[in-house]
Order: structure tokens, then C-alpha cells, then sequence
């Protein structure tokens, strides 16, 4: 099976999570500077197998859109025209930062470890996935 991979996409940094083969599990991959994204999911594609790509849209919690909205649907239609043939779905990121601070702090990690903002990107991408992994099911 191909992978699927999970992307926390913001102005400056854009989080980065991916399935395991089998698309049981989702883990953490990286957090790259936005302007290297599509460079970096080139390079990243020629290396392994994807199926599709989850974005997540950032809303409101009366589903009005946020002012990274219309960020998000730009970054959208450039990879649906830098990747074509893999299919691209948006995926609900309401709280998902705020989820994935407060899973540091419960994991341990340190103060300084979580001040790095790029931590938070990647975890809250992982955690899209993973929910929308179990949704899935």
C-alpha cells in the first residue's frame, strides 16, 4: 500500500505527518519552511509511494473561514497543479495546535523543546491524520 501523507500547512512553517505503509499507524515527518514545501514533496514523492494528500482547513467553530483560509486554498490548487494525479482531501484542524501543545506538555517534553514552533506544526499534523485514520475505520 502507499502512504498518505498529512500536511499543517501556515505562513511561515508548514507541518509534515505521514501513514506507514500499511496505513495503520501516522507519524510525525517534518516541519519545512512553507517556501520549500512543494520542493520538498517533489523530492519526497521520487522517494516514496503516496496516495493521497489531507490538508488541513483551518474554520471557525461556526464553519465561517479563518483569516489563513483563503492561504490554505491557494496552497491547495498549487498542489493539486504540482501533483495531479494524487488526490487531495481537506481535513478539519479546529484545535489541533492547541491539542498538540497540550500533548507535549502530557508527554514530557521539555519547556524549551516545546517553545520550538515547528514541534507543534508537526504534531498537529500527526494528529489530523491519525483522527482521520480512525474516522476511516
Amino acid at each position: 500500500m502507499a502512504r498518505i501523507i498529512c500536511i499543517d500547512y501556515g505562513g511561515k512553517r508548514t507541518g509534515l505527518a505521514v501513514t506507514d505503509p500499511l496505513q495503520i499507524i501516522a507519524g510525525a515527518l517534518t516541519t519545512v519552511e512553507t517556501k520549500e514545501l512543494i520542493p520538498f514533496l517533489k523530492k519526497y514523492f521520487q522517494q516514496e509511494e503516496v496516495e493521497l494528500i489531507l490538508i488541513g482547513e483551518p474554520l471557525n467553530l461556526d464553519d465561517s473561514p479563518t483569516h489563513a483560509t483563503p492561504l490554505v486554498q491557494a496552497a491547495i490548487k498549487q498542489l493539486k497543479k504540482e501533483f495531479p494525479t494524487i488526490p487531495l482531501e481537506t481535513v478539519d484542524e479546529r484545535f489541533t495546535s492547541k491539542m498538540a501543545s497540550r500533548a507535549m506538555v502530557e508527554m514530557g517534553m521539555k519547556k524549551k523543546d516545546r517553545q520550538v514552533k515547528g514541534n507543534v506544526d508537526r504534531i498537529a499534523a500527526t494528529m489530523m491524520l491519525q483522527e482521520w485514520l480512525q474516522k476511516r475505520l
